[in-house]
Order: structure tokens, then sequence, then C-alpha cells
């Protein structure tokens, strides 16, 4: 059990809890929900024992096993599977200590441990660390390498496979879905449901949130209010709450018109697609939802241009993909999407759906015109106008001007009080718009990217993956104001409920083709279960082909050795191919280590003479860590095809 009794926290000068009260029974699985700042973080390290309250006890059963995901992850030489392993710490332990019985001949006390490792599920514990990694987007080659190899977001998907590794009573999870695309987002959610200890978990996701928890714990006005049942019932709950008190009346009733107006406006619709028919459904509910969220600090429109083309924009038999530098790749090229298709109308809104790096990303920076085309043609509307979001945006952001500059630069002429008006919905209020962005939170610059995209009025919005780093009341603004962008837009998104709310169509992007996709999101998962299940099946076959071949009578195993001998001529150039990726890799790293160094001085954000030097620095670090991408992809390809020729020689006896 967990209990807070009459706790009193402040952090500083402000106030984040004043007596509050809150017991949790073992075995509860609470969202904990907020606005930012409201202290759900802190309520972890009460729990943790790393904060200790003002006033008031917190009290928690004796023995408790805590896991607990960390923010920050090191850049490791150990390989992933084994950082993973090492969340088990009496598990490497007894391992440590069977080592040394070993060394040592001490045969009763090996005996002993070795049942202890049993007593630990100890011998299956490579097979279940491999297992959560593979569920969060990693690749059987992926496990032996070093955590340094990979990018930020990838390391918080081992930091969450190690903490879900780590045998727990008690599994406090902030923000896990970050980093993470639908397909990884789906698997945790299955794994989370069949957890079978209490867990506390922040997200700003509606849909995990409902998945997962069968309580939610809301920072309401320095109190904690538990309420029964998953975050779709609190929101109704709230709702109701809220419908009783006179002074959010007038704002309960604007939203439910807006609301209605809404479904007003795309009920027509509702018998052209599966889609349309479930995001139907969602808007009878989004009236309390409305409610709910009426005291939002967040409310805002994105204007479309005045002017629009039919079609805005076309790709035809497009290839997508990168230049190969490096000459690893067949034809110099490494190609994601092939024979692309795709005419965009006005007013079409269209959800991406895919496998982690089957090139959802890809497209969206294709359409832009910042990736150009391998092959094909990319032909522009004469009216077309275009928004861009995507998360490297926020490190493009000037972090020593403020939001109100940002706007300014991009209309010298608006009215000072127009701007602040506008950034005002995006939750900039009085003396915030003149703040340094420097000093901004994560979600703060995301706001900004977001507010100066919608600023400049496009007629095609391509948003990649918007909602990262956005609380749930901003998550709810953008929904709506996407609802009522009167343009074209193409989506990225693990967020299901923005999904479901704002695209009329999905495209399926995966085995280098876009192609549409007849159903919807409950559609997608079941796709996702039979293409698991397919790969399982071949994988098997192989399996069973290879043992038959390996049983064959012996004049069919001369064939064999000459089959094998063939085999490795081929692995010849594969491995010249990993090498060059390889010296590719070790010089961009180097590289991109001096940038980074430079980037380290404290003078060049605030010397207003060395603002240039900072954007060609910053540029060069995005432009180095997507080439570092590339070659890690590419080395990647040749290592695992040399692995798969190499145990085929094996199998054959070479």
């Amino acid at each position: 059990m967990i209990a807070l009794r009459q706790v009193t926290l402040q952090r500083g000068t402000q106030t984040l809890l004043e007596g509050a009260e809150l017991t949790l029974h073992a075995g509860h699985k609470a969202g904990i929900v907020g606005a930012n700042g409201a202290g759900k973080s802190s309520l972890f390290s009460l729990l943790l024992g790393s904060l200790a309250p003002d006033r008031g006890e917190v009290e928690m059963s004796g023995g408790q096993r805590i896991a607990h995901m960390a923010q920050d992850v090191a850049a490791l030489t150990r390989p992933i599977v084994d950082y993973v392993l090492d969340g088990d710490r009496e598990l490497r332990e007894t391992e440590a200590a069977l080592a040394r019985a070993q060394e040592q001949g001490e045969a009763h006390r090996e005996a002993e441990l070795h049942g202890a490792i049993e007593a630990l599920d100890g011998y299956s514990a490579p097979a279940r660390a491999a297992q959560l990694l593979i569920g969060l987007g990693f690749t059987q080659a992926d496990l032996e390498r070093p955590l340094s190899d990979f990018s930020g977001g990838w390391r918080m998907r081992v930091n969450l496979a190690r903490t879900l590794f780590m045998p727990s009573d008690l599994l406090l999870l902030d923000e896990p879905t970050n980093h993470l695309d639908l397909d990884a987002l789906l698997w945790l959610e299955q794994w989370l449901t069949r957890y079978p200890g209490t867990l506390l978990l922040i997200s700003h996701d509606r849909d995990f949130l409902d998945a997962v928890c069968d309580h939610i714990v809301h920072f309401d006005r320095r109190s904690l209010v538990l309420y029964r049942g998953n975050y779709s019932l609190f929101e109704r709950t709230r709702a109701e709450k809220l419908a009783l008190q006179q002074a959010e009346a007038a704002k309960q009733q604007a939203r439910r018109a807006e609301i209605e107006q809404f479904v007003a406006r795309f009920r027509a619709k509702a018998t052209k697609a599966r889609q349309a028919q479930s995001r139907l459904k969602m808007l009878e509910r989004m009236g309390d939802i409305a409610v709910a969220h009426a005291d939002s600090p967040f409310h805002f429109t994105i204007p479309s241009s005045d002017k629009t083309s039919h079609p805005l924009l076309v790709l035809d038999e497009a290839r997508l993909g990168y230049r190969d530098e490096s000459g690893s790749e067949p034809g110099g090229e490494k190609v994601q999407l092939d024979g692309v298709k795709v005419s965009l109308l006005p007013g079409q809104r269209i959800g991406l759906l895919g496998p982690n790096g089957a090139g959802k990303s890809t497209l969206i920076k294709s359409l832009t015109g910042d990736l150009p085309l391998l092959a094909g043609k990319r032909i522009p509307g004469e009216h077309l106008a275009i928004g861009y979001f995507a998360q490297h945006q926020l490190e493009s952001l000037d972090l020593t001007s403020t939001p109100f500059q940002h706007v300014l630069r991009l209309s010298p002429t608006a009215s000072d009080q127009a701007i602040r008006n506008f950034l005002g919905g995006f939750g900039f209020h009085g003396d915030t718009v003149f703040a340094e962005v420097g000093s901004f939170s994560g979600g703060e610059k995301a706001r900004l990217a977001l507010s100066l995209v919608a600023w400049q009025k496009p007629n095609l919005l391509l948003l990649d993956e918007p909602t990262n780093h956005l609380d749930l009341e901003m998550r709810e603004a953008l929904t709506e104001a996407l609802a009522s962008f009167e343009g074209t837009v193409i989506i990225v998104s693990h967020d299901r409920h923005l999904l479901r709310a704002t695209v009329d169509e999905f495209w399926c992007v995966a085995d280098h083709r876009v192609e549409p996709f007849d159903g919807d999101l409950e559609d997608y998962r079941a796709w996702l279960k039979a293409r698991l299940e397919g790969v399982r099946r071949e994988a098997r076959a192989d399996k069973a082909e290879r043992q038959a071949e390996s049983a064959a009578p012996k004049e069919d195993r001369k064939a064999a050795r000459r089959a094998a001998a063939e085999l490795r001529e081929k692995l010849r150039p594969l491995k010249k191919a990993r090498d060059r990726a390889e010296q590719a890799m070790e010089k961009v790293q180097g590289e991109l280590a001096t940038v980074e160094e430079a980037l380290g001085d404290a003078e060049l954000y605030t010397d207003p003479a060395r603002k240039a030097e900072l954007t060609e620095r910053l540029a060069r670090q995005g432009e180095l860590k997507s080439r570092l991408d590339t070659l890690e992809a590419e080395w990647l390809a040749a290592e695992e095809e040399l692995e798969a020729m190499e145990a085929e020689l094996q199998e054959n006896g070479a």
C-alpha cells in the first residue's frame, strides 16, 4: 500500500501539495495527470525517498522493490542486452559470486549459487532481456552493439527495457512513451497490462492511459484527487463536477458549440470510410472532454492560406531515400521507398502508419522538398504553402531570442498586440513572450515551434510526431485546432486520440511502398500482429529447412560444400561494404565530437557577434547526426547480411 497523509510539499517558493491525501493499494495501475509543473515528478521523488515532505507522512508497505525509469542515460560501452541485464542487481551479484566459486573450486558453494540463479529465473534472463529490447523496436543484430552507438531517443528505449526488466513490486514510469513509435507503444501497452505489481504512470497519451490504468490521480489545486477507472471515465467525472460550478458555465457552452459544429462538419462524411465512423463515435464524447478541459490555458486555431491549388502536391513514380557518399550501397543510393505515386488534394486528412524505420519520416521530408528525390518527379502546386513540424526543429530555434522576436521576424509589420494575442493561445502570456527561448522546457519549445508553423498560414500541414513533449491540455488544443483546419494534413503520430480525431484516411508505409490502408487503428493493430506472426512462421520454416539440409545424405553434402564456396565469394564485397561504412562512421563521429565540443562554449550562446557561428555549428551538428544515422543503418544492413551468410556457411560445414 502507498499512503500520503496530510502531505505538504514546497519547491522553492511554489507550493505543490498542501495537506494532500492519497491511498493506493497493491496491484493498482494509476495514471498521474495534471498541469506541467504541478508536481507529478516530485511525487515520484517522494516515493523514492529522494525528497522529503515539508509536512505530513508518506507511508509505504515494507519490502517493496521499486523500479524507476531514469530520464538520463550515460553513453556506455556495454552491449545493450548486458545493460538491460544489469538492471537485476541481485542476479548480477549472484552470477559474480558463482564465477568466484568456480575459480576457487568451491563445489558446494557453486551448487548453492546455481540453485540461487535458478530461483531468480536467471537462466532465462538473456532471452527475457532480448524480448524486451526487440519489443521496443531493436533488431537481433542490435543486441550486442554498445549503448554508445545509439542516439538519445534509442538510449531511452534501452533504459525503458532495463526498467521493465528489473524485478519490482512497484513500477514508476515518467513519460515512457516519449521517443516510441506506434508499434513500440502498442507493445508496451500490452506488457504493462500484464504487469502484476503496482504501477504509477505519468503520461500525456489518453489512449495509453485508457488501456493501462484502472485509477487516475489528478493534481488539482495543490491536492491529489483519486478517480476510479481509466482516463476517459476521469474526464467524464471531472466534467460533471465542473458543470456544477457556475463560474465555468459560460466556457462550457462555448466549447460545446465548437464541438457541435465540428461534428456537423464531418457527419456527412461518416459513410465514406470506416475511419470516419470510429471518429464520429469519438466525437460523441468530445463534449465531456471539452468541459473537462474548459480551464485549459491553450486555445488557438491554425489559419489556412487564402489560396490553394488542385492538386496541392504530386509525387510521380518517386524513389525516396538518401545518397550514399561512402559508396557502400549498390548504385550509390539507400532506397527506402520506391514507385511512390501520390497526389495530395485540398482538404485531405491522412495518417501515416507503418513499422519503425519503414520510411514515414523520409516520405514527409521528401514531400517538403528538404530531401531530394532519388528518381521521379515532385510537382508542387502554384499556391502550395507548406507548414512542417518535426522534433529537430526545436533545435533550430534561436535560444537567445524570445517568442515575440521569432514571430516578428516572420512578419515585421505585424502589430505587437496581434503577436501577443496569437502567442497567448499557445500558452505564452504576459512577460513569457519576452523570455529567452534558451530557458524554456522541451514542451514550451515544442509549443513555440508549432506556433511558428501556424502563424505562416499553410495549406499543407506535415506533422512528424507533433505531440512529443506536449502535455494533455496542449494535445487537446492541438487536436481541436487541427479538426478546424481547412487545409490538407499529413500526420505521423503515436497519439491515437489525435489520429482518430483529425484524419479521415490512413496510408501504410511498409516494404518500400506507400499504399492506402483499408481500416482503422484497431485493424492496424491486427495487421501488425499478423505481420509478426508471418515473420515467425518464416523463421520456423527456415530453421526446419536448415535442419533438413543438415540431415541430407553424403552425396548431397558435396553440393552443399560447393554452394558454401560460392557463398564465401559473395562474402567479400559485403565485408568491404561493412568496413567502408565503419570507417566512414568513425570519421563522422570524430567530426561530430569536434562540433559538439565547440557547441559547449557558453559564450557562443551569449555573444551576439557569434550568432552566425552558432547557427552554422548547429546546422552542421544536424547534418552530421543525420549522416551518422544513415551510415549506422548501412553498417547494420551489411552486418546482418554477413551474419546470415556466415551462419549458412557454418550449417554447410564450411
